[in-house]
């Protein structure tokens, strides 16, 4: 695989319509926003989409979701001590990682910390791998309108509950929304991890299919649509900008139902624009 020579930036401008896009489990699982109304979607969430689409394109993931798990593992730290090639590595820290990160293609996109690799008497080696792909936590570009519905459940959950079959419930989503969300690709760190050429092109696909094989009863298929991917390919590993000025570039406006995306000219610099699937 080919080293990856230039950074890279991107943008993602997605839509929610009556959807929960990530729940809040402190707030009775309610759709996350800030203090001014504005809906976000964490990171994390968005991380766990990418390894998951990653995983469908027959990427090799080190975290799974349990209903995921394609190799019989249900935890982290069993999946790393049954990996011959970490096995081999032993107790050499620089080992670990190289044989993590040719092994998983999340590790070495996003980095882990392998915490728990402890051997029987506690001699074991904690190993911490930076990853070169940082996603920032998607924010609406207007404040949200977060509704409830009442539910119902019908039927009792175990055997001999008091409870009445009519039990009432809740359920949030946010009624329309316009997110957008920034990220980049260090070279730097991506000669550490081994990430290349062809896993950047893997990471731009994961995201123009986005929310593909997504869909809940939070999030019905169709809810949550990526309108645009942005990508801005440097023509250095330093960059001509920083990442900073890049994204500011994009601004995101909200018309009715509707986004408007516009875009600042960066003399050398132009994106590739990809439409969601």
């Amino acid at each position: 695989m080919s080293v990856l020579e230039n950074k890279i930036d991107f943008a993602v401008v997605f839509r929610v319509e009556k959807a929960n896009p990530n729940g809040d489990p402190l707030n009775g699982n309610r759709p996350r926003e800030t203090y001014e109304g504005y809906g976000e979607v964490s990171d994390v969430c968005l991380k766990r989409k990418l390894r998951n689409r990653l995983q469908d394109m027959g990427c090799s993931i080190f975290v799974q979701s349990d209903e995921r798990a394609d190799d019989g593992f249900k935890s982290l730290s069993e999946r790393a001590s049954k990996a011959e090639e970490l096995k081999a590595a032993g107790k050499d820290k620089e080992a670990y990682a190289k044989a993590a990160c040719e092994k998983w293609m999340d590790v070495r996109a996003f980095g882990q910390v392998f915490a728990f690799t402890k051997g029987k008497k506690g001699d074991g080696v904690s190993v911490g791998v930076r990853g070169p792909v940082t996603i920032q936590t998607a924010v609406s570009v207007e404040p949200v309108d977060i509704t409830s519905m009442q539910i119902t459940k019908s039927v009792n959950s175990e055997p001999g509950e008091k409870k009445s079959s009519d039990t009432m419930g809740r359920k949030y989503r946010v009624e329309y929304g316009i997110y957008k969300t920034f990220g980049s690709i260090n070279c730097q760190l991506a000669e550490k991890t081994g990430f290349s050429e062809e896993d950047a092109e893997k990471i731009r696909e994961a995201l123009i299919s986005l929310f593909e094989n997504d869909c809940s009863s939070a999030r019905p298929d169709g809810s949550m649509e990526v309108l645009k991917v942005y990508w801005w390919r440097h023509n250095s590993k330093l960059g001509q900008y920083s990442s900073a000025k890049v994204h500011r570039s994009l601004t995101v406006r909200q018309n009715g139902m509707e986004a408007e995306m516009s875009l600042a000219s960066l003399e050398g610099l132009e994106p590739e624009i990809y439409d969601g699937i």
